[in-house]
């Protein structure tokens, strides 16, 4: 069945909040340092602002995924709205670190039903193949869009205005999403889903907030007992969660659905792709730090990769109905691995060329993945159990892209510490030797301290030191890539091109996973 202009602009109402919510963790950055001025947030509490988002909703993702089954994923969708407004209201005018720190989380467990929901009801409101890969195709090209928007946003909010605005942002988005979707989105649940079982939401969070949070940990200062003993709590408790959900026939999250190679493989090649997005922070890192430019530079020097990658989610559904899957999303991550290349060329002194180009291959090429990938995760699953496939896909998003963080950083870093040290002057004080070595941005601040001769000779050193850690973080990426091209050659060749045969049929769950559901409008 076809869909018509009211889905059309159902989607509209549903792609708004993606890009919002990623102009959203981009802004925050650029805010921060205005944040922690005003209300005089210690490192500790800037840190917990900026990652307690992340926390809450890799933390409730796949919670609220398969409550939106039980209970209506519109319902949900809108309940997730209007907390969204009220912790945006209570961000924008917070008058402490902890207030602002509890509005952030606030914010992260009503960001958990925005995606899951979102893929859900695109699911419900595109049954055709082809329409559903475009409509996901787009709500994927506005996500990005907000990654591209956020720096220029959020410098032209905080250029005009106070930090509490780049909260504001999302309170007119959200108010239309409250007004318009009970007129525009289908109401659906799952009549026969069974009660929500608490103990697995809260083996799920047990598992999920320990990993996520020592991965984090691991990520800014190194491999530490305390975060590598929480990422073996949680995968322990993980083990249990699993266990049990095995056992229930009403399960939080239903294993049967990586039952589809299609299903396993597209998550799969996602967690990988997603992984390789610490190369977009080294790259932003190498222009505010290497070449000196403000977040706003950095972001327009970003803006055309971001660009080349929204054009590859757009199109990837479009070329995607004349060859088959496989062929696209293998030759685009040859592109990405070349691109991959370039960035490893970047020098100190002459690296933009290569660095702009380098990143919009590495953009466009890995484009076909995340927006085939996520149809296929959507579409492989019965429609009763498409909120919790769509928060299966978010979670290891989100998990994959903190793992990707912690070990690419150190990858980054162990180079950048063995090169660094030669440069390091030999009568600093033992502090400033350390805040040397552990990041470009220390020694950046200790060189303002120095004479302009010594100074100088740590800059040139920590810059040639950390764009040598860049040039291994994007080997180590191009290397992920050809991985995942096995992976995607291997599982999903037999995949036609979207519209030639039913939804899959080749590939689908098989019928034990399927139940009943019931839709009203």
């Amino acid at each position: 069945m076809q869909a018509g202009m009211r889905e059309w602009v159902g989607l509209a109402v549903l792609a708004l909040p993606a890009l919002l919510v990623s102009i959203d963790l981009s802004v925050m950055i650029l805010a921060l340092p205005h944040i922690g001025a005003d209300l005089g947030a210690d490192s500790a509490q800037q840190l917990w602002i900026i990652d307690i988002y992340g926390f809450m909703l890799a933390g409730f993702l796949i919670t609220m995924g398969t409550l939106g089954d039980r209970i209506g994923r519109r319902k949900l969708l809108l309940i997730g709205g209007a907390a969204f407004v009220i912790a945006s209201i209570m961000a924008a005018f917070s008058r402490s670190a902890e207030m602002l720190i509890a509005a952030r989380a606030l914010l992260g467990i009503a960001g958990a039903t925005v995606s899951p929901s979102t893929l859900a009801l695109i699911s419900n409101m595109f049954r055709s193949h082809k329409q559903r890969s475009l409509a996901i195709g787009i709500w994927l090209t506005c996500s990005m869009g907000g990654m591209a928007l956020g720096p220029v946003v959020g410098g032209i909010m905080l250029d005009h205005f106070w930090w509490g605005s780049v909260f504001l942002l999302g309170v007119p988005v959200m108010l239309l999403l409250l007004i318009a979707g009970p007129i525009l989105l289908p109401e659906y649940r799952h009549p026969d889903s069974g009660r929500l079982d608490l103990t697995s939401v809260a083996l799920s969070l047990g598992a999920i907030l320990p990993v996520t949070y020592g991965l984090k940990e691991i990520a800014k200062y190194g491999l530490q007992m305390i975060p590598a003993l929480l990422i073996l709590a949680g995968v322990a408790l993980g083990t249990v969660f699993v266990s049990r959900q095995r056992r229930l026939t009403s399960p939080l999250l239903d294993l049967r659905l990586f039952a589809s190679p299609g299903f396993s493989a597209a998550l799969g090649g996602m967690f990988g792709i997603t992984l390789t997005g610490a190369t977009m922070l080294f790259i932003s890192q190498y222009l505010q730090f290497v070449q000196e430019m403000s977040p706003l530079q950095a972001g327009l020097y970003m803006l055309p990769g971001v660009i080349a990658s929204m054009a590859g989610m757009l199109l990837s559904p479009l070329i995607a109905r004349r060859i088959r899957p496989v062929h696209l999303i293998g030759t685009g991550l040859l592109v990405s691995t070349a691109g991959c290349f370039l960035l490893t060329q970047v020098g100190v002194e002459s690296g933009l060329t290569f660095l702009v180009l380098g990143y919009i291959c590495f953009s466009i090429g890995a484009a076909p993945l995340p927006s085939l990938s996520s149809d296929l995760v959507i579409g492989s699953a019965p429609p009763e159990k498409a909120g919790s496939a769509a928060s299966m896909l978010q979670t290891s998003g989100e998990l994959a892209f903190a793992l990707g963080i912690a070990v690419f950083g150190s990858i980054g870093t162990v180079v950048y510490r063995n090169q660094v040290a030669n440069s390091i002057p030999a009568d600093l004080p033992a502090s400033a030797v350390q805040a040397s070595r552990d990041s470009l941005a220390g020694a950046t601040a200790i060189a303002k301290g120095l004479s302009e001769q010594v100074g100088n000779a740590l800059l040139t050193g920590a810059r040639e030191a950390f764009t040598s850690g860049m040039h291994a973080v994007a080997a180590a990426s191009g290397a992920i890539m050809l991985a995942i091209i096995v992976l995607v050659v291997t599982w999903l060749r037999h995949i036609r091109p979207i519209g030639e045969t039913k939804s899959n049929q080749a590939d689908s769950i098989p019928e034990a996973v399927h139940g009943a559901a019931k839709e009203s409008r």
